[in-house]
Order: structure tokens, then sequence, then C-alpha cells
């Protein structure tokens, strides 16, 4: 096979055993790929899945319900995006999951609110009644017993004495000390806990001390939203050298999986992950620039036209008091300066009324657009119906106060995105990390180029299959074969194409 295009052709029939002979004698071989050899298929069987491929969730419904029934659809797994959302906006959208999905899996966030625990336990028992059986836990530095309780429940053994679990969870993180957390049992106070609050019987109890609080763990590396900004070729070797050793102290009776996460956005960043161990791959904020995501089309166009260097850290609404940051979209947008602001009047003054005038007068003419009084009327009232516990701790604690009116801004800021506020542009929340630009240069040119033209099942195949023809490009260079302008057998294919190309790839 010594005519180039011949040999371009053939790889990229991935499914196909590919063999020639080297100028040297030697023999030369590439085996035929299917795209569920990637990863670890127990994963596949556990959780009834064509492929080792999640679309993570996204806050507010940015992961909506369209994006989750697309992916669920074609075998892949979905996790929609509760987070920030009332509890009957979150329990209108598992029905229409349930209705349109049927039996298909998918998952839903459940995102740590440490500021408060009591919309935690509120959303673990919706999970619970509404029969959730898989959550994507994210965003947690230590266990809650919210989470905890949403895992236990349901725990019994079956009639061979096998411990089966009604709940699961897979568990998104970026350090050692959290992911030994979720791979250990639930913490024995916190079962204690729940015990003697009626919340679980004696028996779940007992058996909640045999399994891990989760099985799969995504290793999130830099990424959009919050994060840790670690690389991921330094993070991945630590979980997996973790789990190994989680696994033996707890002898547990099945595999510990890990997932990666965080600047998958390209064929070669797939198959790095999956070269390095990963059971499976979480993308993310590509699929917010897809047709199917919850955010508006404004959005959808900022983020295609992102490069790098146009992204930054900003303070996270629902962590602001711990100095936690998100990162965020900040060509076009003016979020993260200003948010960054009141985080530093929040570190420097005690309360509202001691922000100098000079500073409270921009706050109220660019910031909050009204005066700090009107806007903690609006404030006040909706924490009356989301949390009232907040407001009786503001009476009593001024920089609480001061802490709930500045969070205001940063939460109605990503709504302002999602639901596409023109005169509100300025103060778009974009959670945005590396792996749109590099997903934007990939499919310069091509068939994804446009953001109407983005749908996530098609970013997915396309991702998955040039995975697939990477790997044996790389393959054949080691045997000594190299081709010109490879990246070009690369390229994203129209759906029509890639069907033609994945004949028996599954």
């Amino acid at each position: 096979m010594d005519n180039d295009q011949d040999f371009r052709k053939q790889l990229s029939r991935i499914t196909s055993d590919l063999a020639w002979t080297r100028p040297d004698g030697r023999k030369a071989f590439v085996p035929g790929l299917k795209l569920s050899d990637f990863g670890d298929p127990e994963f596949c069987r556990e959780h009834r899945l064509r492929l080792p491929y999640m679309a993570g969730a996204m806050a507010h419904g940015i992961a909506s319900v369209d994006l989750v029934v697309a992916l669920a659809d074609e075998g892949m797994l979905g996790s929609y995006g509760a987070a920030g959302l009332p509890l009957e906006r979150v329990a209108a959208d598992l029905d229409a999951l349930k209705t349109r999905l049927g039996s298909k899996t998918f998952a839903v966030n459940f995102i740590h609110s440490p500021q408060e625990p009591v919309l935690e336990q509120k959303l673990a028992q919706l999970l619970i009644d509404k029969d959730v059986r898989l959550v994507e836990a994210s965003a947690f530095m230590r266990l809650s017993k919210a989470l905890v309780y949403y895992r236990v429940k349901g725990l019994r053994r079956n009639e061979a004495g096998v411990i089966e679990a009604r709940h699961h969870i897979i568990a998104k993180v970026s350090r050692v000390e959290v992911a030994r957390q979720f791979w250990a049992p639930p913490p024995p106070t916190m079962l204690d806990q729940l015990l003697k609050e009626g919340l679980i019987t004696a028996e779940e109890r007992q058996l909640a001390a045999k399994i891990p609080m989760a099985v799969d763990l995504t290793v999130e590396a830099d990424s959009g939203g919050h994060t840790d900004n670690r690389p991921l070729v330094t993070l991945m070797p630590q979980m997996l050298a973790l789990k190994e050793q989680m696994e033996a102290d707890h002898a547990w009776p099945m595999r510990l999986r890990v997932g990666a996460a965080g600047g998958i956005a390209t064929p070669h960043a797939v198959l790095a992950a999956f070269a390095m161990g990963a059971a499976y791959i979480v993308t993310g904020t590509i699929n917010q620039a897809c047709v199917e995501s919850g955010t508006s089309a404004a959005v959808r166009e900022m983020l295609a036209e992102t490069q790098q260097g146009d992204i930054m850290m900003a303070p996270a609404a629902d962590m602001f008091e711990m100095g936690v940051k998100v990162q965020v979209l900040k060509r076009g947008t003016m979020f993260a300066m200003r948010a960054q602001r009141l985080y530093e009047l929040y570190r420097q003054y005690a309360s509202l009324e001691q922000i100098p005038e000079k500073d409270r007068q921009v706050l109220e003419d660019t910031v909050f657009r009204q005066s700090l009084d009107e806007a903690w009327q609006s404030t006040d009232a909706y924490f009356q119906v989301r949390d009232p516990q907040q407001m009786e701790r503001a009476a009593r604690d001024p920089k609480h106060k001061m802490s709930l009116l500045f969070r205001s801004y940063l939460g109605q800021a990503s709504h302002w995105a999602t639901q596409g506020h023109p005169e509100r542009r300025i103060d778009y929340q974009i959670w945005c990390g590396p792996a749109m630009p590099a997903f934007n240069d990939w499919v310069r040119g091509s068939c994804l180029q446009a953001p109407a033209e983005r749908r996530a099942v098609s970013v997915a195949w396309n991702l998955l299959y040039h995975a697939a023809v990477l790997q044996r490009l790389q393959l054949a260079a080691l045997q000594g074969r190299f081709l010109a302008a490879q990246e070009d057998l690369l390229r994203p294919l129209t759906d029509a194409a890639l069907q033609e190309c994945l004949q028996g790839a599954l």
C-alpha cells in the first residue's frame, strides 16, 4: 500500500485492519477499532450506555432537557444542570426527562451549597421522590449530609446477598483529599444523624458502611465554572494511583473508575484522556455552545468567537464568602472585573454603610443600576422565598447582608446571559474554560464552525471518531509511516459523512 491517498482512506475506515510491509521488510499492522473500545466497558454496562461519553452539568439549566435527551437517545450520558434553579423548575424538568427518555439513563447535577444546607436536603429529597438513580456531584470540598442521604437511601441486599444501591453518584473532583471521601464509606457520624432523624433505616445504616460513596469519579482539570485550574496530565496519574490505594485499603468488591474532564474539546484531548486511563470522558463548555443548550443565542455567538486569552477567574456566587472562584468568559463582558470589585469591598468593609460614597455611587450606577436600598429589597424578596434563614442571619450580621446583596449580582449575571437580556450584555456571566478556544480552532472552516450548526451529538460523534482516526495515525507513525497534512484527516465531518464512516464502529 504505497499510495498515500489509499493509505489515508484505509486509516479513516477505523473498523478495518490495515497491514503493509515496511521498507526494511518488517510487517506493520494497525488493528481495526470500535468507538466502544475506548474507556472502561464496565462504565457503559453499569449505566446502560453505548459509549463512554458524558456531557457534564452546566448550572441554571444550561445543560438542558433537550441536551440530555439528545445524548441519551444516542446512548451517551448527559447531566441535567439543576444547580441554581428553583426546585419547582427542577421537578418539572425531571418529569419531562422521565417522560421523554423512559428507561434511558440520564444524570442530574447535585452541586454543593455549603451556605444553604436546607436547599441541599430539599434537592436530595426531590431526587429520591422522583426516583432519579444517578447524580453528578460537583463543587464538593467535603461530603454533606444531604448527599449521603441520597446515596444511602434504598440500600438493600438482593436474594444472592449482594448489596444493591438504588442511587449512584458520579463525583467530579480536582483534589485528592476530596476524592478520598468519595471512594470511602459514608461518614459514620452523618449516618448516625440520618438514622436518628428517621431518614434512613437501621439496615440502610448498616449496609452503608460497606459501600463507597461513589464508584465513578471524574477528574476535573482546568475547566469552565468551578475549577482549581489543574492540568489533566498531572492530576490524572495522582487519581489513578489513589484509586488503586483505595481499592486495596477497603477491599471493595468492585473496581473504582476514573473519568476525565476539563479541556476535552479536540480529538487529541479525547485520545490523550483515554490513553492516560480514563474510563470515560466528560465534555463541558463546548456543549454550552450547542443549539440544544439552555442559554441564549447571544452567548453561543460569543462562545464561538472565544480565543486563547479570553477567559479569566471571577468570584463564585455560591461560595462568595469563601473566596472560591469560577472561570468565565472575559471578552465582551465586564462581569469578571465587577465581580472582583465586589469581593474586594466585601473583604474591606464590615457593612454596606461603611462603603465610601464614591464606591457606593459606582455600584449603584454601573453594577446594580439602582440604589443599594432598592437592590436590597429585591434580594430580600428573593431569599424570603428561597431560604428565609439567610434573612434571619442578615438581620443579625450586616456583613452577611452585604454578602447576600453582592451575591445577587453574581447570580443574576448568569441569568441575564442565559436569557439573553441585551441591556445587560456587558454583565453576562458565561462559564468558560480553555476547551472552548481549542474547540473553535479545531472546527474553524468546517461544518461545525457556525453556532447554528453545532449540535451536541454531532460534536460527540466527531470527537470520538476522529480520536479513533488519530490513534490509527499514531500507530502508523510508530511503525514508520508518516502522512503529510494529517490534520486534514481530523477535520469535523457532516452528520451524513459521519454515518458512512461509523458503519460497524459501535
